[in-house]
């Protein structure tokens, strides 16, 4: 297990040593800084998960350092003040800046200890507390009974345990950071952070700078590599990660260290990062926008999440799960579903897969009266299932207009992709000329429409 990492700053060399031993048989690492100039130093090189301040030093006092801190917008964890000449006017200025609480000297150890122990577990609740609305009704675990299932589960534990870099491939929607949570949970930093990105939500222009930080002179802003040491960095979507950024990444993972955005400090690479992508990246690298370094690098131990569609009989578990809990979370009414309509959704294509089911639930306890949900409903709600991806254009149906939306668009995405095919003789290139496309726009979309180009070749 990665120990948490205190900052100790205090110009008494005494104090410092006897805390520092105090902190160390308690298990946590500890650094230790005289005044400070210092205390900012080992700041850059590495974020704390706590800071024990003491406020009377030479030169810039705690108070000065601590609101610095504060007005940077730099105060990434807890801070304790430590004094032994402490007044009220003093706490009271302290906590008004952001620190979490005020010992005084001498110091009793187990008040300390106890003191650093509730701000910790507080920094740990409030990070959990973060989008925790989003995850409610998320499985901690994988859901599911099935050979394919366990199977799985086995392998994510596998991984866990003798990993640092993991790449799961999925569809949308199958729980691939389900899995990588599961991953976490039983690696030896389990007990550490779960710092989570989609890497296409960021602004291409500022994903290096969210990865790895920056600094400006004194300033220093903590990037999610930081936030995340001794814990997990899950990246989804990694192959919308900016070429810059997959030079600084392919860099980090071979060396073991990385720097921040202007920046030159090296710092240890100490966590486990997971990569998650919906399409094969070897489609990226043969287009030349995915580094084929950084690919090597990932692909190591490679985790393919099935879609839903090839483990149908965990479906009535995971109905199980959502309704209670959605029912619980929610508030939404009890309803179960009839083994007649859990027989049709074992059926169901799903091709959004878990996600898809989820939404079927709350749906479906939302619009429901009856304490049974029965086959019809469950067709009702679903709407009338028309295949796509099927036809060829010149057999495209008079039904197409009748279609929803979504499914009348793919329809002709295909169909359009495929006469444009046997026009090319399938040569993507040409393709991604006539379509005006980039090519990995285009391995992507063939990709999702089930369209395989070597199949049209001469």
């Amino acid at each position: 297990m990665a120990a948490q990492y205190i900052l100790v700053v205090d110009d008494e060399p005494d104090i410092r040593q006897l805390v520092g031993e105090i902190l160390e048989d308690e298990g946590y690492e500890v650094a230790v800084a005289e005044n400070a100039e210092q205390a900012k130093e080992l700041r850059r090189k590495r974020r704390p998960d706590l800071v024990l301040l003491d406020i009377w030093m030479p030169g810039e006092d705690g108070i000065s350092l601590l609101k610095g801190w504060q007005k940077s917008g730099a105060l990434c964890c807890p801070v304790i003040m430590m004094s032994g000449h402490g007044t009220i006017e003093t706490a009271v200025e302290a906590t008004r800046l952001g620190a979490y609480d005020f010992i005084e000297k001498p110091l009793s150890i187990a008040k300390m200890l106890l003191t650093i122990e509730n701000a910790l577990h507080s920094e740990k609740l409030t990070q959990e507390n973060k989008g925790l609305r989003d995850q409610l009704t998320a499985p901690k675990d994988p859901v599911g009974s099935s050979e394919v299932m366990k199977k799985l589960r086995e392998q994510a534990k596998l991984v866990a345990k003798h990993n640092k870099v993991i790449l799961i491939y999925g569809e949308s929607g199958v729980g691939k950071e389900v899995f990588a949570r599961y991953i976490h949970a039983n690696s030896n930093g389990g007990s550490r952070p779960f710092i989570k990105a989609t890497v296409s939500s960021i602004d291409a222009q500022n994903v290096s700078r969210e990865i790895f930080g920056w600094e400006s002179d004194d300033k220093v802003q903590y990037g999610l590599l930081d936030e995340a040491h001794g814990g997990c960095l899950y990246l989804s979507d990694i192959a919308a990660l900016p070429e810059d950024a997959q030079v600084r990444l392919v860099s980090a993972l071979r060396d073991g260290y990385y720097t921040r955005v202007d920046g030159a400090e090296h710092i240890e690479l100490g966590l486990t990062l997971i990569v998650s992508s919906q399409h094969d990246l070897r489609d990226d690298v043969k287009a030349g926008v995915f580094n084929s370094e950084l690919y090597l690098q990932l692909n190591v131990v490679p985790l393919m999440i099935p879609s839903l569609r090839d483990h149908p009989e965990d479906v009535p578990e995971l109905l199980s799960y959502y309704v209670d809990q959605l029912t619980e979370h929610d508030g939404l009414p009890y309803r179960h579903f009839s083994v007649p309509a859990q027989n049709y959704l074992r059926n169901h294509k799903w091709f959004g897969n878990i996600r898809e089911l989820r939404n079927l639930v709350q749906r479906l306890l939302i619009m429901g009266t009856d304490a049974e949900i029965d086959q019809e409903e469950v067709e009702e709600s679903l709407g009338a299932e028309v295949p796509v991806f099927t036809q060829s254009v010149s057999e495209i149906p008079d039904s197409l207009f009748d279609l929803p939306l979504r499914q009348a668009r793919e329809q002709f995405e295909h169909d359009y992709l495929d006469f444009q095919l046997k026009r090319v003789d399938g040569n993507v290139s040409k393709l991604a000329e006539t379509v005006q496309m980039e090519r990995t726009h285009l391995y992507r979309k063939m990709r999702s429409l089930n369209i395989d180009p070597k199949k049209y070749g001469k």
